[in-house]
């Protein structure tokens, strides 16, 4: 009989820029209700929710949108950082996911060694208005509050939105494994 692993966490984050609440039930089924005030950060999340097939309940409290991409960054980061680390599972994971022309691999170990590592620059995409690159801002605050060493790497992909969307289905991914109990011998 394998392992069941079902947390719930339920992460409350104050700063000076805002508050943010993360529910995260890594045994759940994709089920999301995702608020960050940024809309293209909640497509992201929900589809990063959908492919790890986490219930995922994340809400930010209005404030600058960049602060509000870092605030839902650390909030589900510090969500995930219990299961990525319970007694019994991988805390390791890596996929390769497509989005139409653009193919993103992530690879990622509950090290406690915090550090993004991507050949991602989207810094010259203005992605829902905003000026600078989303997705380095929030995977680098995510990885600082999950404990990840997190690699990135864009392997094909022109369109931004296109590039995001893949990033965010493999992190999915990865995550699922990652929170996944080992096998042990003999089963």
């Amino acid at each position: 009989m394998g392992l069941s692993i079902a947390v719930r966490c339920l992460t409350m984050a104050a700063t000076g820029q805002g508050r943010a609440s993360a529910r995260v039930n890594v045994a759940g089924r994709g089920e999301t209700n995702v608020a960050t005030g940024v809309p293209v950060l909640d497509h992201l999340l929900s589809d990063l929710a959908v492919y790890a097939s986490f219930d995922l309940a994340l809400e930010v409290a209005p404030g600058a949108p960049e602060a509000e991409i870092g605030i839902a960054a650390r909030s589900l980061g510090e969500a995930l950082a219990e299961p990525l680390r319970a007694e019994g599972v991988r805390g390791h994971g890596s996929a390769v996911m497509p989005a139409d022309e653009a193919l993103a691999h992530v690879a990622l170990e509950a090290s406690g060694r915090p550090l993004l590592v991507s050949n991602v620059d989207l810094s010259q995409a203005r992605i829902a208005g905003l000026a600078g690159d989303l997705a380095a801002r929030f995977l680098d605050e995510f990885a600082q509050a999950a404990g990840l060493t997190l690699h990135v790497r864009l392997v094909e992909g022109r369109d931004t939105q296109h590039v995001l969307e893949a990033i965010f289905k493999a992190l999915g991914v990865a995550l699922a494994q990652a929170c996944r109990p080992r096998r042990r011998e003999g089963e």
